[in-house]
């Protein structure tokens, strides 16, 4: 029943997004916290144990409850946790505000909003960037940040969903997907002291979850746009940088769009294309939502084959 659940989640999350601070979220970050207050001893032993508390842990509570409930209640009321669990990991309004803030001033004229709107989205120095630089700053953050909210979502939710363990998929993706993120804030602004085992922990962990899916997404992306140019700019360029997987998504949009990205600050590379104008917006939307069809196209196909067989 994945196809019900993703398409009831998303309605939901379009109709009522969950707030910034909601209390599922700020829960998360509560056990996220603790888990590093109490394992953190700073060898890689103790990285790995703050890291499966604080990403494991929530996962298997996610699968333990839909296990419970589709034994004693039956799979209607296990498919609702599945949509309650979505509803909390899967969105696109998790990020779009800031894409559609960004937009609308550009649209407007406005370049000194937009760069304002984009340092505080991203936490960085925006007041020189020119306007194509800035197109392509929201163009890069709102491709990788569809991978992270939706599609990589979505492949792991699909795939351990098909073993039976419920949306525990959804839950192990973007557990690990924050803690990454968290680990490298916090140490950066003091807030909380994190060891580097325990960062490196983080990063690996994270770079191996996300191989898959960034690759998942990278070849849809390239099924729903330019198929041959996508194909040959992330051949090109995935030799070079092994293990990145963000560069390996914002290759196939590149190509996929024929739009000039850059990879990542540690790794950058520049692809082949147009150079970004506030008109490849909506082009970029328009190759998101495609991609988004064509997911939901491919789970109901799943669930009708499983419902046959």
């Amino acid at each position: 029943m994945s196809f019900i659940s993703v398409l009831i989640a998303l309605l939901l999350e379009q109709a009522r997004p969950l707030s910034r601070g909601n209390p599922v979220h700020a829960g998360l970050r509560v056990w996220v916290r603790w888990s590093t207050r109490n394992f953190d001893a700073g060898s890689s032993f103790h990285g790995w144990l703050a890291w499966n508390f604080s990403v494991a842990g929530p996962s298997l509570v996610a699968m333990a409850v839909y296990w419970s409930l589709d034994a004693l209640l039956g799979w209607p009321i296990a498919v609702i946790w599945s949509v309650v669990v979505l509803y909390a990991t899967l969105g696109f309004r998790q990020f779009s505000f800031h894409f559609t803030q960004i937009r609308d001033a550009l649209a407007n004229g406005d370049e000194g909003r937009a760069r304002t709107l984009l340092a505080d989205w991203q936490q960085i120095d925006a007041s020189e960037l020119p306007r194509s630089e800035i197109v392509r700053h929201v163009i890069e953050h709102s491709v990788l940040s569809a991978h992270r909210h939706v599609f990589g979502v979505l492949f792991w939710f699909s795939l351990l969903g098909a073993f039976g363990f419920g949306p525990a998929g959804a839950v192990l993706y973007r557990m690990s997907e924050f803690v990454a993120r968290y680990w490298q804030h916090v140490s950066k602004t003091h807030y909380q002291t994190v060891s580097e085992a325990l960062k490196q922990s983080a990063g690996d962990a994270w770079t191996v979850i996300d191989w898959l899916p960034s690759r998942a997404t990278a070849l849809s992306f390239a099924v729903v746009g330019s198929f041959e140019d996508a194909i040959d700019c992330w051949r090109n360029y995935e030799p070079r940088f092994a293990g990145d997987n963000d560069g390996v998504i914002l290759s196939a949009t590149s190509g996929a769009v024929n739009i000039r990205l850059q990879g990542t600050e540690s790794q950058s590379e520049s692809f082949s294309g147009q150079v970004p104008e506030p008109a490849h917006l909506a082009v970029v939307v328009g190759l998101v939502w495609r991609t988004v069809v064509m997911w939901m196209v491919l789970l109901a196909l799943l669930t009708l084959a499983h419902l046959l067989g």
